[in-house]
């Protein structure tokens, strides 16, 4: 709305995704993630949130306001995350987790029609902010009053130990690069829509991803059961059901119930996923905080920069074959998942 151009943006959006790959080697060494760095965190989120106000046209300045913000969230979302599991039973995990899916949902369907300027989207930052640091600094505070009961986290972490885990955490995310940010564009290129019932194919896409997200929310809150299970196993058995999704969308874009069905697999291509990946990395190492940093980072992190810069090019090529080649990152992926599971049993 302001003037940047497309490759400026794109730009902008990677800054953040590199800057939480790189903070975990910092307290690889150097840092732990306390209370008191957790407080400064969620001060820093505030304060380059509000920054966006003053820097929204310099181009260098926001870049440095975006990377900011990404250095605060790199280290307020694992905190929250290790806390959560440190104090609650694993199968009631993805009962706190879905509110994030919520909150997903609201910002599509709900907040987007209030986004007609800049500024209302800023002031929308600035208060989600605000609230994160109100509610961090009471989860911070509980977590202060109990650390003196609680055992010390460990200090030696390997990367090399798991390698085929974190190669794999990786790939996921990477292949994940061209649906965050191609599916609207793929699926409302097609005439998908429902022509008899006045529904547009971008209106379509809209309800596409809404189904998407209400699956996500559904094994959140269903997937207790399996969790009980081989948590290694529960992941590749959400890695391969992924290669079939993304085979889904590469063979059929203009079959409207296959493209349900792609999304019905959200539920297990992120939920079940993503709850599987934080639980295991948690009984995997005994700094459990420094564990979630690097998921957040390698994952999310490197994973998402690359599967950003690499789908467009890709898209530019081949639509059909972005999908394609997304299948065939994420069966790599599965293969260093089996490969893990051989070296540990």
């Amino acid at each position: 709305m302001v003037g940047y151009t497309p490759s400026e943006i794109g730009i902008l959006f990677a800054a953040a995704p590199l800057v939480r790959f790189a903070i975990p080697f910092l307290f690889l060494k150097y840092f732990s993630l306390t209370p008191k760095v957790f407080n400064a965190a969620l001060v820093l989120t505030l304060l380059a949130s509000g920054f966006f106000h003053l820097f929204l046209h310099d181009f260098w300045l926001l870049m440095v306001t975006n990377i900011a913000l990404g250095v605060g969230m790199s280290l307020v979302l694992p905190y929250v995350e290790s806390v959560s599991l440190s104090y609650m039973p694993k199968e009631s995990y993805g009962k706190i987790r879905l509110f994030g899916s919520i909150g997903f949902i609201l910002v599509s369907l709900v907040l987007v029609k209030f986004l007609s300027s800049p500024t209302n989207a800023i002031f929308f930052l600035n208060a989600s902010a605000f609230l994160t640091l109100i509610f961090g600094l009471l989860i911070s505070q509980y977590e202060r009053k109990n650390t003196l009961t609680k055992e010390p986290e460990g200090k030696s972490f390997s990367l090399l130990a798991h390698w085929p885990l974190w190669l794999s955490l990786f790939l996921m995310q990477l292949a994940f690069g061209g649906f965050y940010n191609f599916f609207t564009i793929y699926a409302s290129s097609y005439p998908i829509g429902l022509g008899t019932y006045n529904i547009s194919p971008m209106d379509m896409t809209i309800y596409l991803w809404s189904f998407g997200v209400i699956c996500e929310v559904f094994m959140l809150y269903f997937q207790a059961p399996l969790l009980q299970n081989n948590l290694l196993s529960v992941l590749q058995f959400s890695v391969a059901i992924t290669v079939f999704r993304w085979l889904l969308l590469a063979s059929f874009p203009q079959n409207l119930y296959l493209l349900f069905l792609s999304q019905s697999i959200h539920a297990f291509s992120f939920a079940l996923y993503h709850s599987a990946a934080i639980m295991y990395l948690y009984s995997l190492y005994s700094n459990k905080k420094l564990a979630q940093q690097f998921f957040a980072g390698i994952a999310y992190g490197l994973g998402g920069f690359f599967g950003a810069m690499g789908s467009g090019f890709m898209y530019e090529v081949s639509p059909q074959g972005l999908y394609l080649t997304t299948t065939f990152i994420t069966f790599i992926s599965f293969s260093f998942l089996w490969l893990e599971k051989k070296r540990s049993t």
